[in-house]
């Protein structure tokens, strides 16, 4: 009797967490950057709430021509070039906020993303060749997210206008 076999691939994960707030206990590895370290007022504070959802809520002053808050959080350098999207479950307020990633921690701009967010739960869904670079408000004349490896990813209101924020995260994800 003459068998033949038939090599069926592994199916590869087709998502992968970086943040679920659910089974987070804590924050302490995310941090707020706001424009007091250029002189501002704003005010951001993170904590998770008691239904398990990271919650960046404050206020943005634009005293002293400033006007941004900022959560972010750093790990180990990952691989995302299996990726080609990341995907965020969050409620928000109606304002504008900036989903933002760096490939490495030390570099000076971060590729970007813009987003409006509803009072209801949603989910916004970035493709990384979307993400611009950009630098204290500009954007960057080099090329959009290549979609390799990331370090930082982080939340930023900055509207140009005085307002107070509050933004509910429940997960990351790469897709």
């Amino acid at each position: 009797m003459n068998l033949k076999f038939i090599l069926i691939p592994l199916l590869t994960l087709t998502t992968m967490t970086l943040y679920n707030f659910s089974t987070e206990s804590n924050t302490k590895d995310w941090y707020i950057l706001d424009d007091v370290v250029m002189g501002g007022r704003s005010n951001g504070t993170f904590k998770i709430n008691k239904d398990g959802h990271g919650v960046f809520y404050g206020n943005v002053s634009l005293e002293n021509n400033r006007g941004f808050s900022s959560v972010r959080h750093q790990f180990e350098t990952k691989d995302v070039s299996d990726y080609s999207k990341i995907k965020l479950r969050i409620k928000g307020d109606g304002k504008t906020y900036q989903f933002r990633l760096k490939k490495n921690q030390a570099d000076d701009a971060s590729y970007i993303y813009e987003f409006e967010t509803t009072e209801d739960w949603m989910t916004v869904e970035i493709l990384f060749s979307d993400m611009y670079p950009g630098f204290r408000g500009r954007q960057l004349p080099r090329p959009n997210f290549e979609g390799d490896y990331i370090s930082e990813i982080a939340f930023l209101i900055g509207n140009k206008k005085e307002q107070e924020f509050l933004l509910l995260i429940d997960r990351i994800e790469l897709k």
